[in-house]
């Protein structure tokens, strides 16, 4: 049986900065879980950031491949910044979804680490641009696909892919 990781505040876990979750109602989400499937986690809280803690945003909305390669950093809006803990959770997270054979991830879409359409842009005005977040790029160079809960319904399309 092929396992799903799930971004925790999809869970109805409150690990978002803010202190809260997202709690998806996705029949596939309820089903997988049902079935035993889900693997939950949450990179932010994993890599050592609190809850609550500060917005954060990649500089420049460049995306998480820039920040994997060192290009580019995750900063707060006070300027702090917390790219090592962003990094040490995407680790983290690979680490956990290769332990259990993971080739499918739901993740949150706009997190700087979550993101797999659309990040914000890093100017903290709520703007959005294309790209990746830190774990969802790193998830997708170690082959590990990646939807938005707002694609669960292609998340499911290629489950059955990977189960024929």
């Amino acid at each position: 049986m092929e396992r799903i990781l799930v971004s925790a505040c999809l869970m109805g876990r409150k690990v978002r900065y803010d202190g809260g979750a997202k709690t998806s109602a996705d029949a596939h989400l309820a089903a997988w879980r049902e079935e035993g499937r889900l693997v939950v986690f949450c990179p932010e809280v994993e890599g050592g950031l609190p809850t609550p803690r500060p917005a954060a945003e990649i500089e420049g909305g460049v995306g998480g491949e820039a920040v994997l390669s060192g290009a580019a950093r995750v900063l707060t809006a006070d300027g702090g910044d917390v790219t090592a803990e962003f990094l040490a959770g995407a680790q983290a997270a690979l680490a956990f979804a290769q332990s259990f054979g993971v080739r499918l991830a739901v993740l949150k879409e706009g997190s700087p680490s979550c993101g797999s359409l659309s990040i914000y842009d890093g100017t903290f005005r709520g703007r959005r641009t294309p790209g990746h977040g830190v774990t969802a790029a790193l998830f997708e160079l170690h082959g590990i696909k990646v939807f938005s809960e707002e694609h669960i319904p292609e998340a499911a399309g290629y489950l059955r892919t990977l189960e024929t």
